[in-house]
């Protein structure tokens, strides 16, 4: 690998992920700088549940960052400081330099230094070669964490009204444990062009781990939008690992060998275009299919806010360019808001859960008499908050279900065994069938999620290197123009076939016949994207499936206001489902917290269907 200069002559920069989730597969390093050719390793490590987990990590004493990232580096960096492949990964999370100095003793350990330049000089007393060496350069992103500022007595303290939950609107209230802004990508980048190896970041967004190297070895100024948000869009496609090649992908079947699913990677050129990929031999599938679902995972408008670049998704084109090759193009950009998202976790309370199987005949019946011989022992009016769910569950001739109770509560000893023991007090004298799933337990402390938008130009960025400190803003100069005249059109024009007139022969099936959907959380909201498979399948879909008719379909999404949203360049729609997940995946009390079945859910409900678009579709039962 050469080192960073206009991008010219150079071919594309070749980013690969080797995580999607604090958890994921600890050899994926190694199978990423084994199985080929790459020039930047990266990793996504932190979710809004993660910064949570991590807090908690805090007060135990253990670490504030991912400590399996230092695992997979023990793997694999001696090898990439041997090729030049830089490595950027937001595993320091709470700790960046703490994690950053882990990785420096790692380093030390394992007598790991980097050669000075390519060309071996020869000792003129000794007669061997000698050869130039440095230490590895370990550097380290801050300026996202919020909560000195967020302290009594603070000399820079956020202003109340900047707190304002984004979702809802409510003012801040409670005590929060962490609060993050998400920075961009340029502070990576400036730590490249200061020779780091590794860069170890706390929040960013997801996509900046790959707009950041784009930035660097391009050479990308604030200006640069189109580009910019074609590496966002990249970024964005690789950032949850094995999801843009197969995983969890609706029709998986079509996917070869998941078991040994490979990790994606973004072969990125100039002008923020890229090609979708993964390391030959690998299992997996990288299709327009396999794409178009990672890209309608958790986003909400069209308009994809970020620290650098607003990225149109309603621009992006899709090719398959070859086996597993995707490319990405087209994609324009707008200037990025003049706000950083933050993230903010609040302390929630206690909760417990007690899951009760009912099986046979009269299940609500029987779950009625659960409810009231649990009421009867602890009051329901008791708790902050109570939640029930009862979840049918397939079972052939024989009816199963789960009855979920959950109650919520600032006192532990209130939401613990003195709960969890009242369940059960009831085995002897409920329903028919009787049991549960889990013994008594108690109680466990669980967050909220509270987002906001604090103002770009009063978060700088801190990037260390070497001990030398280089702050970064976060707001782009003014040279780069803000501001809603400066759009695209709301609509850009994709060719897509006029729905068919009724009076069409329909037969009822699955909607997951001729759709695919994927679904996931963002706060509390859900969204759910939900793609056609041709022009034909998106224009009867697009007249088909209104937020209305979402609602039908879905009856946990009646209540709740559904936005809309037409992606034609994809063939697809994109509904976000405001407070569906309450306060956030830590404090959601459903069984699909994180509404990762949504997307299923949907697809398994029959509808009238056009026969022309069921003729060809093997999958479909006589």
């Amino acid at each position: 690998m050469t080192e960073r200069g206009d991008g010219a002559g150079a071919g594309p920069l070749r980013v690969a992920n080797c995580s999607g989730f604090y958890g994921d597969r600890l050899s994926a390093a190694r199978e990423m700088v084994e199985g080929g050719p790459i020039d930047v390793l990266t990793g996504d490590w932190l979710a809004e549940l993660t910064m949570l987990i991590l807090a908690g990590n805090r007060l135990k004493g253990r670490p504030g960052y991912a400590r399996t990232f230092l695992t997979q580096m023990e793997q694999v960096l001696g090898t990439c400081l041997d090729r030049g492949i830089k490595i950027v990964t937001n595993a320091g999370g709470l700790d960046p330099a703490g994690c950053a100095e882990a990785v420096a003793e790692l380093a030390d350990r394992l007598g790991l230094s980097v050669t000075v330049g390519h060309t071996p000089a020869v000792d003129p007393i000794e007669g061997r070669v000698r050869v130039a060496r440095r230490r590895a350069r370990i550097a380290h992103v801050t300026g996202d964490d919020l909560m000195p500022r967020l302290s009594p007595g603070s000399p820079e303290p956020i202003p109340a009204a900047a707190l304002v939950n984004a979702d809802t609107g409510e003012p801040f209230t409670g005590r929060p444990v962490t609060a993050n802004a998400y920075l961009g990508g340029r502070p990576i980048a400036v730590a490249l062009e200061q020779g780091a190896d590794v860069v170890v970041t706390g929040r960013v967004t997801d996509a900046a781990l790959v707009t950041g190297p784009g930035m660097w070895w391009y050479g990308w100024r604030p200006g640069d939008l189109d580009a910019l948000a074609g590496s966002v869009v990249a970024g964005h496609v690789i950032e949850c690992g094995c999801q843009a090649t197969g995983g969890n992908y609706a029709f998986f079947e079509e996917v070869p060998d998941l078991a040994r699913c490979g990790f994606p990677i973004a072969e990125l050129h100039a002008d923020g275009s890229s090609v979708i990929t993964k390391h030959p031999g690998t299992g997996g599938l990288v299709s327009v299919g396999t794409v178009t679902a990672q890209l309608l995972y958790e986003i909400a408008s069209p308009r994809y806010l970020g620290p650098d670049v607003t990225a149109r998704f309603d621009t992006i084109r899709l090719e398959q360019e070859g086996p597993d090759r995707v490319r990405i193009s087209g994609v324009r950009g707008e200037p990025p808001p003049d706000t950083l998202k933050a993230g903010i976790n609040l302390v929630g309370g206690h909760r417990n859960t007690m899951t009760l199987v009912l099986t046979g005949l009269d299940i609500e019946a029987k779950a009625r008499v659960a409810e009231e011989a649990v009421f009867a022992r602890v009051p329901r009016e008791s708790f902050e908050r109570v939640h029930v769910e009862l979840t049918p569950l397939p079972d052939g001739d024989a009816a199963t279900a789960l009855l979920r109770i959950t109650v919520m509560d600032p006192d532990k000893e209130k939401a613990g065994r003195r709960f969890s023991s009242a369940v059960v007090e009831t085995g002897l004298a409920s329903y028919p069938g009787f049991y549960a799933l889990t013994p008594p337990g108690d109680a466990a402390p669980y967050g909220v999620f509270w987002p906001a938008l604090v103002d770009a130009g009063e978060v700088p960025a801190v990037v260390t290197v070497e001990g030398r400190r280089i702050t970064v803003p976060c707001l782009a100069p003014a040279d780069v123009h803000r501001g809603r005249h400066e759009s695209l059109p709301e609509a850009p024009s994709f060719p897509v076939p006029a729905p068919a007139a009724p009076g069409v022969p329909v037969r009822r099936a699955p909607l997951g016949r001729v759709a695919g959907a994927r679904s996931g959380d963002k706060g509390g909201n859900a969204n759910l994207g939900v793609w056609a498979t041709t022009p034909d399948g998106y224009a009867w879909l697009a007249a088909e499936l209104t937020a209305d008719r979402l609602k039908e379909l879905l009856p946990e999404t009646r209540d709740r206001t559904v936005e809309r949203f037409e992606l034609p360049n994809l063939l697809a729609l994109n509904f976000v489902v405001h407070g569906l997940l309450g306060r956030g995946v830590a404090a959601n009390p459903l069984l699909d917290a994180q509404a990762k079945a949504l997307g299923e859910r949907l697809r398994a409900v029959t509808v009238p269907i056009p026969e022309r678009l069921l003729a060809d579709n093997r999958k479909l039962p006589e």
